[in-house]
């Protein structure tokens, strides 16, 4: 066993004091990354409307975005529903807050996401206006709501979510929303069109959460398909945004590793580039004590990591989050034995945990690339 190997053995072992205090004198992940031209950050919430509640206002969590991330996402402020909630306005106040913080603290920004082309997160004036209307009309919405938010966002946004989860992981057709009713492929062509058009020198991102465990197969065909339909009509996507939301017990390491390995290939064969956008790890299937739980959850986090970054196409890791109180997996797939969550690299008493090192040790030994 290597030393390398050694310590990060023993850094899974370290209860919380002594792996924080091992971490206030280590370098950032952002630092890690850096050197390897990698761009590590995470998703920020702003909260709800007219509340102050939500990571931004939380200084303890901004304290440790500041210190361990080079680029940052709106989490929800930046989505169709908050920017489009009200017909005849964009909202783009509360994804300028998270905008103007990556600004001021001297961060990269990302932006998630111009279209999430699934009807459940489709505003519902819209689908009112438009369901019964020509397709005209939509179309022209489609480009004129991307084309306004990437405008609003030039040169800040430096790579944008342009669609999101468009491939139904249950058929591995594009999903049956209101833009497929009515426009089909051309509301996605439509949307990549318009970001390149008023966002020019921003990456365009194609962004889905298929999952390399078991029962994934269909999703991963049908985005595949997806991106070799973008190919073969030259819709300007530059690369796969892949969420990366996986979890404890998801099947067999051999198979899944094997079967998400042929997808990776097939995407960098076709020339795109990737992202890791929404990395965590769900700890459903891991005991309920604390250390046992957050060992396997970084195991499985570094496995994950490490045949990831070993594709040198792949320059931005990005965590949905970086403090397990603000996972939006604790109401989303609670425990059945009802306690939270740890799917984050900090605990909710903002603690590195045993997936802080994973992550570290992880970029650690990547290979590098060309400078992020």
């Amino acid at each position: 066993m290597t030393r390398r190997a050694a310590l990060g053995g023993l850094a899974l072992a370290l209860p919380a004091a002594r792996l924080a205090a091992a971490q206030d004198s280590a370098p950032s992940l952002s630092a890690l990354a850096a050197q390897k031209g990698i761009l590590f950050g995470t998703a920020v919430g702003a909260g709800r409307p007219g509340t102050l509640t939500g990571m931004l206002s939380d200084p303890r969590m901004m304290a440790i975005v500041g210190r361990e991330c080079g680029v940052i996402v709106a989490e929800n402020e930046m989505k169709q529903y908050v920017i489009a909630a009200q017909p005849g306005k964009l909202a783009f106040e509360r994804g300028d807050s998270i905008a103007n913080w990556a600004r001021d603290h001297g961060k990269k920004l990302r932006g998630h996401t111009l279209l999430w082309n699934h009807p459940k997160y489709t505003p519902a004036w819209l689908t009112e206006r438009y369901q019964g209307a020509p397709r005209e009309g939509l179309a022209t919405w489609v480009r004129d709501y991307v084309g306004g938010v990437a405008a609003h966002y030039r040169g800040r946004v430096h790579s944008w979510d342009v669609v999101n989860e468009t491939i139904d992981p249950d058929t591995g057709e594009l999903c049956d929303s209101l833009f497929q009713q009515k426009l089909g492929f051309d509301a996605i062509r439509i949307a990549f069109e318009a970001a390149k058009e008023q966002g020019p020198d921003a990456q365009r991102v194609y962004n889905d959460y298929m999952s390399w465990g078991s029962g994934g197969a269909k999703h991963r065909a049908g985005v595949l398909r997806l991106l070799e339909r973008f190919r073969r009509e030259q819709v300007p996507v530059d690369a796969l945004g892949l969420q990366s939301h996986i979890g404890v017990g998801d099947g067999d390491n051999a198979t899944r590793e094997r079967e998400w390995r042929a997808f990776v290939d097939a995407v960098t064969d076709m020339g795109y580039r990737l992202l890791i956008t929404e990395f965590d790890v769900n700890d459903r299937g891991a005991p309920a004590d604390p250390a046992r739980r957050d060992a396997e959850v970084a195991a499985v986090g570094k496995g994950y990591l490490d045949m990831m970054l070993s594709y040198r196409t792949l320059d931005h890791l990005l965590c949905w989050g970086l403090v397990d109180r603000y996972s939006w997996l604790q109401g989303f797939t609670p425990r059945e034995d009802k306690l939270p969550q740890r799917p984050l690299p900090y605990d909710a008493r903002y603690r590195p945990k045993p997936l802080r090192q994973a992550i570290a040790d992880a970029l650690i030994a990547a290979p590098s690339r060309a400078a992020a």
